[in-house]
């Protein structure tokens, strides 16, 4: 009589946590079973996801130049490093580029070292380099402005590279955005029609934007007089977004 006492809460537990196992792994089949007016058709509904890309033609090129100075005091290297500097400036000034367009992203200033198996690192001398991002809003001028900089900076100046971009983002994102949707909204009725249901209102909407944008097109040499002008093509961006749509469905 002890032994059954004890063995009757332990199969009441079995059973329990068998009925738990089947309400979490048969969850959808046990719902299914239920009256119509039982079930939470709240959640019902289509996934989907769209994407609209638009081809846009850049507007602006951005331009990357660091001075580039090395001397035997760290003055003297800052020094110079200015007067490139202010060389450049003068042919951005001359190109009706505004200050707002120029941007000094650094100035450094640091020791090299001559180093030796045998012996300490000893200074070689400082290098000094300014960097500037330069925006050139009329991008037919930009390979002239690229000439102008490397010939007034001669070797003291290293072209990083220039990026056609697009300037104003926003009518091409507009009319990605009605594109994502329209595809997003054909597929949902496609998968409705499909199933024999109908959609209803929507229950969210995510969003992801991406642009494409060109790689730095690398200048390294100097301009000589003889050498035909840069020519920079601006070519076309893709901008692009992708929307997650949820509707409900009756």
């Amino acid at each position: 009589m002890k032994s059954l006492l004890l063995n009757r809460p332990l199969r009441r537990t079995f059973v329990g946590v068998l009925a738990l196992g089947l309400t979490l792994g048969f969850g959808l089949t046990l719902l299914s079973a239920l009256p119509a007016s039982a079930v939470d058709t709240t959640t019902r509904g289509i996934t989907v996801q769209g994407t609209g890309t638009v081809k846009m033609v850049p507007d602006a090129i951005r331009i990357s130049v660091t001075t580039n100075i090395l001397q035997p005091s760290s003055n003297e290297a800052l020094s110079q490093s200015s007067g490139v500097a202010a060389a450049i400036r003068k042919v951005l000034t001359a190109n009706a580029i505004a200050t707002k367009d120029i941007t000094t992203a650094r100035i450094n200033v640091n020791p090299e070292y001559i180093y030796s198996q045998d012996k300490a690192p000893a200074i070689s001398g400082y290098r000094a380099t300014q960097n500037f991002s330069i925006v050139v809003r009329k991008t037919a001028n930009a390979g002239t402005i690229l000439d102008q900089i490397v010939e007034s900076a001669g070797d003291n100046a290293i072209v990083d590279g220039a990026t056609p971009f697009l300037l104003d983002s926003k009518k091409a994102m507009a009319s990605a955005r009605t594109l994502a949707v329209k595809a997003a909204k054909a597929k949902a009725t496609t998968y409705a029609k499909l199933l024999g249901v109908k959609l209803t209102t929507v229950q969210y909407l995510n969003e992801n934007t991406s642009f494409y944008n060109p790689m730095p097109i690398a200048y390294a040499t100097k301009a000589s007089a003889d050498s035909a002008p840069t020519q920079i093509d601006v070519g076309q961006q893709d901008v692009s977004i992708s929307v997650e749509v949820r509707w409900n469905l009756k």
